[in-house]
Formats: structure tokens, C-alpha cells, sequence
């Protein structure tokens, strides 16, 4: 009796097929799984794609792209080049698949679903919520398009508007994933109002989900919205027989979405309509091949010819698994990205949401360099005879280990600059030195350039200063250089070996200060005013 009761429970309480294919697509959009260890983001060259559903680039366990975050950044630096890369993926996620991504494959979606089911009264749909599904729309044209080309045309300024200042998933993925690792404690002190008002849009958004079915997605996500304008010719979702149809409408009356007919541009091809079909019409299809059809006649479909070949269906599981058991030992054992942050100590934190981790979307990481001894290649001057009466000259000699920390001293490094001139950071000995992490798609960065250019200015004998571009090239840095006059030396970081030795953190822009002896006495991501750098050079020269 037992046996039959759990049986009926179990046959009652099962996940269907649609929750397994949704937890699986979130195991693979964050397959690095070590980034929730070690709190760091991946920073490897599958970054240079997009994953089709909602996950922030800056999610610890994030594989892949956000193509929300990067069609940002492509409509952004549209005034010196097209992101065709960009446009042609979203493209094909639209025609392939549309918003079948968002019923079946996107990781934030499946929260919405979880949040959903905690039992409290719900609320229905209605006209109020129909018309209120447009407002993705209007997100989509304001922050998402038009947002970012005028700040791009305008004042060459990379700014992706909804990731900055809307999106909660950036904020639950990507900030507080990050803050809810102890190794990122101290990144606490770098919140802000930013964060805040983002924290707060999140709870309200996640609060709604429980009372409202798929909040975020039905009335704020501009990229289901993007999706939604493939809906009359996406090759995978719900499709209805016009024959067998009796227009009874309970396919719509029974839908969570604000459909007005199955397949509509709010349709999430979820399936559901299918269970209340009484006539059968509605099969889950792709192109001319029946993926699913109704329970009542399901001849001719896919799950009927894998329910009578139980092989055909044990390898399309066994390949899915076996894809997943690849992603998950690549992306955290054998990529070289993986390796080289597995090397750096900091943690790397997204701690506004901001864009200028969000959407980096590029880039590998070779292995780091050796360390080496700056104190065997920096000559100490012969002190002067006391018959001389002249005083011994300064030694610039450090017995600090070698590392990134404050108090630690700097494994040398040299860098190519775009001028054709060496920075060798052992040369610096005597001097102050300030070392700049920026990127052509980091607002901050941009706005703070002006500030290290003055200090250099003011200071140019006296400071060693570069600044050097990160090696996720997603504009030619050179060419956003061209016309622009700044003082310092600028370099790229190609293959991510300064930033080993520097710490980076994955979060830009990032500032580095060295006192005379080569010491680390600043290291730190985050905005930086005019004066605090002032203030750094200051403490430096003590």
C-alpha cells in the first residue's frame, strides 16, 4: 500500500519533460561551475558567444554571452563599426527557435516558474495585463536601442542602458551571486545608489512572480520582446492544425502568457495548450517533424517513436548528458581561462550590474608568467666616497615578496605599446607608477581616462603610467584612440598575462598604484575620482 502511494505521488509530483529540459539549459548557460567556488567570472574564448536565453555575462557560472548585454554593445559602437556577429545570432535564435527559448531554455525564466509556484493567491490575466505586456516594447526601443546608439553616436560612449539600470537578472545573477561569496567581502564597500535601486527592482520583480505568472517576462524583458517578433516564422514551436481546430478558445483561456491565439508573439511554446485541447490540434513541431504531440493521439510524433524505441531514447538523453558532462570539465578543468583564474587570489565581482563586466563577451587566457625577482634586475647605485661630501644615492630596492596585494611588489612584465615604444615595468624602479585596467566597452573607464591624463601631465617625469586595454577586444581600442588626446601610453593586453600578474578581478576599470620601490600600495576595482588619484600619488611619493 505504501509502495502504491508513493508511486501516485511520485507520478503526481514528477517533473515533466519541459522542467528537465529547463534545468539542464541552466546547468549548461553556467556550466563554470567553479566561478561559485572561487567567485571569479569566466573570461574564455566561448565568451565571444551568445547563450540564446537571459543569464548575465558577470553570473559566476556564466559559459557564455548574454545577447541582451551584447546587442547593447553592438548598437553602441555602431558609429565605428556594425556588429553583424551580434544582429546574425539573434537572428538565428529568433528564426530557429523564437520564444521557445523563453518557455523551454532560459535560466531566468525557469526562476520566475519556481517563484510562481509558491502557494499564495494569483493574480489573473486580463485586458490590464494584455496591454501592460507592451511596456517590453517601449524597454526594448528606449534602454535597449535607442539608449545605447545615442550615447554611442553622440559621445562615443559604450552605455547599455537596461543592463545598467533595469535588468534583475544582471543584479540576482551577477551582483549578488557574487556578494554571497565570502571570498568577496570586501567588494561591500564598492555599493552604491546604483545597486541599490537595482536591488530593489529585483525584489519588486521577484515579489510579482510570486503573485503573477512570469512577470519579468510578459512585461519587462526586452529580449523576449525581440524574440517575439519572430513568432510567425520560427521553425520550432506550437503549431495548430487550422483543420482539426474547433476555435473553442480554451487554449487561450487556460494560457499563462497574454496570448490572443497560440503561437502569437506572446506564446512561449511552452506546451500547455496542449493538455487542453480537446480536439488534439496543437503539436509541439519543428519544420515538417512532430516533437510532441497530444497525450490522447500521438502517432507520427517524436516522444511516440521514443517511447517504442527505448534506445532511440536512452541516446538522446545519453548525448545530452553527455554534452553537459563535457561543458562542465572543460569550462573548469581544461580551459586555458579556467586554469590562469584558477591562479589569481582576488575574486572577481559584477558589483553594480553594470556594463562594464556584463557584456565583455571575449577573450582566452594563456597561462601566466613566472614570476621573477625585480630585485636581481634592478642595479643598486654605488653609494658616493665620503671624500666626496655628496650624499649616497637612494636605493629603490624592495625585499617584498612577489604578488599583487598591498605591500607585495610586482613580477615584472613587458608590454608593446600602440606608439611602437616598451613599458618595461622593471625600468619604473625610482619612479611612482600608476597602471590603468580599462576596455572600449566599459563606460567608467572612458569617463576616468581624462583624470590619469592630467595627473601624467602634471607629473611627467615623475610617474610611470600605462593603460592598458583589456585582451576582450570587442572595438579596436586603437582606432576609439584616434583623435583623442591623452598623455599616457596605452598598450593591449594580449593573452591576459599582465592582468595574471596584476590580479585582475574581471571587474573594470581597475586601478594599480606602485610607491618608488615598485610596492603595491593601491589595487583596486572601481571607479576612481580626480582627487582620490591625487590623493594615491600623494601616498605613494611618502
Amino acid at each position: 500500500m505504501d509502495k502504491q502511494i508513493k508511486r501516485n505521488w511520485w507520478q503526481e509530483h514528477r517533473p515533466t519533460t519541459r522542467r528537465l529540459v529547463q534545468l539542464y539549459s541552466a546547468l549548461l548557460h553556467n556550466a563554470y561551475v567553479r566561478g561559485f567556488i572561487d567567485g571569479k567570472i569566466y573570461t574564455g574564448t566561448a565568451k565571444y558567444a551568445c547563450a540564446p536565453g537571459l543569464n548575465c555575462y558577470s553570473c559566476p557560472g556564466a559559459a557564455a554571452s548574454c545577447p541582451l548585454g551584447a546587442v547593447q554593445n553592438a548598437l553602441a559602437a555602431s558609429h565605428h563599426r556594425a556588429g553583424w556577429y551580434v544582429l546574425g545570432m539573434i537572428l538565428l535564435f529568433g528564426v530557429v527557435l523564437g520564444r521557445t527559448i523563453c518557455g523551454w531554455l532560459c535560466p531566468f525564466g525557469l526562476v520566475q516558474e519556481l517563484l510562481h509556484k509558491i502557494p499564495t493567491p494569483k493574480i489573473r490575466k486580463s485586458r490590464f495585463t494584455r496591454a501592460l505586456s507592451w511596456l517590453k516594447y517601449m524597454i526594448l526601443a528606449v534602454f535597449v536601442i535607442a539608449i545605447p546608439l545615442w550615447y554611442g553616436f553622440r559621445h562615443q560612449i559604450p552605455l547599455p542602458a537596461f543592463c545598467k539600470y533595469i535588468c534583475p537578472a544582471g543584479t540576482f545573477e551577477g551582483a549578488v551571486g557574487h556578494l554571497a561569496n565570502p571570498a568577496n567581502a570586501s567588494y561591500y564597500s564598492m555599493l552604491g545608489l546604483l545597486f541599490t535601486r537595482k536591488f530593489v527592482i529585483m525584489l519588486v520583480i521577484a515579489l510579482a512572480c510570486v503573485f503573477c505568472y512570469r512577470t519579468f517576462c510578459r512585461f519587462f524583458c526586452p529580449l523576449g520582446a525581440i524574440y517575439g517578433l519572430f513568432g510567425r516564422w520560427n521553425v520550432i514551436g506550437v503549431k495548430v492544425d487550422e483543420h482539426a481546430c474547433s476555435h473553442c478558445g480554451a487554449c487561450v483561456r487556460h494560457c499563462g502568457m497574454d496570448v490572443r491565439r497560440v503561437g502569437d508573439h506572446e506564446c512561449i511554446h511552452c506546451g500547455r495548450c496542449m493538455d487542453v485541447c480537446n480536439q488534439g490540434a496543437i503539436t509541439i513541431r519543428a519544420g515538417g517533424i512532430t516533437l510532441k504531440a497530444p497525450g490522447r493521439d500521438r502517432t507520427g510524433s517524436l516522444s511516440d517513436a521514443l517511447s517504442k524505441h527505448s534506445r532511440a531514447g536512452r541516446f538522446l538523453w545519453g548525448a545530452a548528458l553527455l554534452l553537459l558532462c563535457f561543458a562542465l570539465v572543460w569550462f573548469n578543468f581544461l580551459d586555458p581561462a579556467a586554469k590562469s583564474t584558477a591562479r589569481q587570489e582576488p575574486p572577481a565581482a559584477a558589483i553594480a550590474g553594470g556594463p562594464a563586466v556584463a557584456e565583455k563577451s571575449e577573450g582566452s587566457a594563456p597561462p601566466a608568467e613566472e614570476e621573477t625577482s625585480l630585485k636581481a634586475e634592478t642595479p643598486v647605485e654605488e653609494e658616493a666616497s665620503p671624500e666626496t661630501g655628496s650624499s649616497a644615492a637612494p636605493s629603490y630596492d624592495s625585499a617584498a615578496p612577489i604578488g599583487h596585494e598591498a605591500g607585495e611588489q610586482l613580477a615584472d612584465f613587458t608590454l608593446t605599446c600602440y606608439d611602437g615604444s616598451e613599458f618595461h615595468l622593471a625600468d619604473t624602479r625610482g619612479r611612482i607608477t600608476i597602471i590603468n585596467l580599462w576596455a572600449t566597452y566599459c563606460t567608467p573607464c572612458i569617463h576616468e581616462l581624462p583624470y590619469f591624463s592630467e595627473l601624467y601631465t602634471a607629473h611627467p617625469d615623475d610617474i610611470a603610467m600605462i593603460a592598458v586595454h583589456s585582451a576582450l577586444v570587442t572595438m579596436d581600442p586603437e582606432e576609439f584612440l584616434s583623435g583623442k588626446d591623452y598623455a599616457m601610453p596605452f598598450a593591449t593586453d594580449t593573452g591576459n598575462v599582465v592582468a595574471d600578474i596584476i590580479g585582475a578581478t574581471g571587474t573594470l576599470p581597475q586601478t594599480l598604484v606602485l610607491n618608488r620601490k615598485g610596492e603595491v600600495i593601491y589595487n583596486q576595482p572601481g571607479s576612481i575620482t580626480p582627487e582620490a588619484l591625487a590623493a594615491l600619488y600623494e601616498e605613494a611619493d611618502k
